[in-house]
């Protein structure tokens, strides 16, 4: 049986942690940033946990 070869777009949107849990970022950060308010982006930043059922998609896609 061959390999399982990792999603590619699954592993640039995720990370994963020393104890196991799934990271992501939050959207609305790439562009169109001149609009947004600054307590807006702040909010947006930082790495923030996956729900359960989400990380239970992203381990299978990760290979994990």
């Amino acid at each position: 049986m061959p390999k399982m070869k990792t999603r590619t777009g699954a592993k640039k949107r995720y990370k994963v942690t020393g104890t196991g849990k799934i990271t992501r970022r939050k959207a609305n950060l790439n562009h169109i940033l001149g609009k947004k308010a600054s307590k807006r982006k702040r909010a947006l930043t930082g790495d923030f946990e996956l729900e359960p059922g989400d990380a239970r998609r992203a381990k299978r896609q990760l290979g994990l």
